[in-house]
């Protein structure tokens, strides 16, 4: 594989995992009541529990986001 190829691939990875991101970021601000409802169902807990849970869930998606796509992407931007 080539570097063209692979900063092609973590191009493309940075955008849609930035977009699910955005996504699941805009889905826990405006919809969290009706995320909690569906999951206090299968699984009790109560609300700070839930909230705990997703906010914890959002910072390590966060944080994976940046270390597996947006460091190599910049990283092979910067080799070639």
């Amino acid at each position: 594989m080539d570097i063209e190829t692979l900063t092609s691939f973590f191009m493309w990875c940075t955008i849609l995992n930035g977009a699910l991101l955005i996504y699941a970021a805009v889905m826990c601000l405006f919809a969290a009541d009706f995320i909690y409802r569906m999951h206090s169902r299968w699984f009790p807990m109560s609300r700070e529990t839930f909230t705990i849970a997703l906010y914890a869930w959002l910072g390590l998606f966060k944080i994976g986001f940046f270390i597996f796509n947006v460091v190599p992407f910049v990283a092979l931007l910067i080799v070639g």
